[in-house]
């Protein structure tokens, strides 16, 4: 009897199993039907969620949590837009999902068919590439492409469009491991020439510091640049993303730098005489105003991506490749330099200006974060939303580990916190997996409650609640004389009855004295477990650079004065 030949949906959850696809994120729909009843008969297991959004940003917590990457299956039309959102945050953040979504049947793409949307040209911007699939024979082929530059270069998202008389239809096409791919290259070992260029501009630095992004996470740079820092004996920050490459308990280690960095982070910034960006994109809430940005310093720059040469600041060196082999190149050139003084004045900028916040008049966002740091002792997986809550714990949650920091950076994307800690939680199921989150994002994508209940998972999140969208409100406050619009989140549910409304367990902090107590038991719950902090409803994050102003502009603490908005700021 002749083989049955399979489906197109067959073929492509085929070659998911022979990439080692352990989950997909997905949503059902009329037209991904095939590929989901495809899954039935497959190892893969298929992740039930509440939202396209909610998937997209779980397949992003798994990649960014493993390093592999995190896959989506949702259906056409609104189901596809739904992940528009979660794609960008991906490319922003260059993180590797690959988003496969269902499509009306080919003879009525162009027609305006139930539930059509025009997919490839929608998420066109937002993607590292994408794929309209119009013959089954294709599937083998897309497949492995889409895997290889999701995962290669500058990581990113990928999306497969897949009409579904294509999915239901025959698929005979082998599989194959051959890359057809002109002009796409993934950068080898970096020039020798740049790199000797590199040592020597080293060689001459008095002040150097290492300011350490995302790309070093994604390469695993840190053992390298933890032996280029105590070789030098140069200190070292990081970017919100980067937080992690390096251990940040390390004495070497000065934090987050940035708009809302630590102060003697941006102390040393402002100072040095070289600064070397290694997986960095001198991005604006770490550069401030361009003009004013380390002037006087030279600059060296080592990033995967050759787009990213003399986008934002125009360097002196620019080391095209994987930071993490580029530095393991550059490591052996390099000599110990005489930087007693430059790291004498950085104590005294840790010790002038510590991280702070007031002990009394309620219950403080600081002090909650503060303490989660204690209790999980820089071990767990730590996911953020978006706004004050995320600034407090990039300042008091300490990483000690690679890819245990997982934040929305580029994009900014309220409501990615808490569905990215289950896509962590999924990957590392042994592991105690954070996410903390503010009132306002985590209404967002609250709905993936069900998903961590359904699942029995041991994901536990921090809601900072403050009735407000506590950023904006700050901003509002700083810069337009405290006229509050649109701000005030009148209305929020009661949040413990929320969540045990779908089963989980829940806690209640009001006081500064239960803290302790209820992260630490919350902790120890091996469930899913949520805990609402009713902090204070104004506080303000500092240290703060206004947007477009100068590094050497930050304000420690609330200035006395009514402030000018910074012209051009975002």
């Amino acid at each position: 009897m002749d083989a049955k030949i399979p489906t197109g949906a067959e073929k492509l959850v085929q070659c998911l199993e022979r990439e080692g696809v352990e989950y997909i994120f997905g949503l059902s729909g009329g037209a991904a039907m095939p590929i989901f009843d495809a899954l039935v008969d497959s190892s893969i297991k298929l992740i039930l969620v509440r939202h396209e959004q909610g998937a997209t940003h779980m397949a992003d917590g798994y990649a960014r949590s493993t390093g592999k990457p995190g896959i989506v299956l949702v259906t056409s039309g609104p189901g596809a837009t739904n992940t528009v959102t979660g794609l960008l945050t991906a490319l922003m953040d260059s993180a590797p999902i690959i988003v496969i979504t269902g499509q009306t049947i080919s003879p009525m793409l162009g027609k305006d068919a139930f539930q059509e949307a025009d997919v490839t040209g929608i998420t066109y911007p937002v993607v590292k590439h994408s794929y309209l699939v119009k013959d089954a024979a294709q599937i083998p082929r897309v497949m492995r492409e889409a895997f290889h530059l999701a995962t290669t270069g500058r990581p990113g998202p990928v999306l497969v469009d897949v009409p579904k008389d294509i999915s239901q239809g025959p698929c005979d096409a082998p599989f194959t491991d051959e890359l057809d791919l002109p002009g796409y290259t993934v950068p080898s070992r970096p020039d020798p020439e740049r790199i000797r260029r590199t040592a020597e501009l080293l060689s001459r630095s008095e002040r150097p510091l290492l300011y350490v992004g995302h790309g070093a996470v994604i390469s695993g740079a840190g053992k390298a640049i933890t032996s280029l820092a105590e070789k030098l004996r140069a200190p070292v920050v990081t970017t919100l993303l980067g937080k992690g490459a390096v251990d940040e308990m390390h004495p070497l280690h000065l934090g987050m730098m940035g708009m809302h960095g630590t102060a003697y982070a941006n102390k040393a910034v402002v100072d040095c005489d070289l600064i070397m960006a290694i997986g960095a994109r001198w991005d604006d809430r770490v550069t401030g105003r361009v003009s004013d940005f380390c002037t006087g310093a030279t600059k060296i720059h080592i990033d995967i991506d050759p787009a990213e040469c003399g986008k934002i600041i125009e360097p002196d060196v620019f080391v095209e490749g994987d930071a993490r082999l580029a530095l393991e190149e550059l490591i052996p050139l390099v000599e110990m330099l005489d930087t007693d003084r430059w790291l004498a004045q950085c104590a005294q900028w840790r010790r002038q200006f510590p991280l702070k916040y007031p002990k009394k008049g309620g219950l403080r966002a600081q002090h909650v974060l503060d303490r989660l740091n204690a209790i999980t002792a820089g071990q767990a997986i730590i996911t953020t939303d978006v706004g004050q809550h995320q600034m407090w714990a990039a300042q008091f949650c300490l990483t000690r580990s690679n890819r245990h920091w997982l934040s929305s950076g580029g994009a900014g994307t309220m409501g990615f916190g808490f569905p990215a800690a289950i896509g962590a939680q999924f990957a590392h199921p042994d592991k105690k997996v954070w996410a903390v989150v503010g009132d306002g994002g985590f209404q967002m994508t609250q709905s993936e409650l069900a998903t961590a209940a359904i699942n029995d998972l041991g994901v536990k999140c921090l809601i900072i609640n403050n009735n407000y969208l506590g950023m904006v409100r700050q901003w509002q406050e700083m810069f337009y004389d405290n006229r509050q619009s649109g701000v005030d989140l009148v209305g929020n549910p009661d949040f413990v009855k929320l969540v045990q409304a779908y089963g989980i367990r829940a806690w209640r902090i009001r006081r500064a004295g239960d803290v302790d107590r209820i992260l630490q038991e919350a902790h120890d719950h091996e469930g899913p477990g949520v805990v609402v902090a009713e902090v204070v409803t104004e506080d303000n994050v500092f240290p703060m650079i206004p947007a477009g102003a100068a590094v050497s502009e930050m304000l420690i603490e609330a200035p006395k004065h009514r402030m000018e908005k910074p012209e051009g700021s975002t």
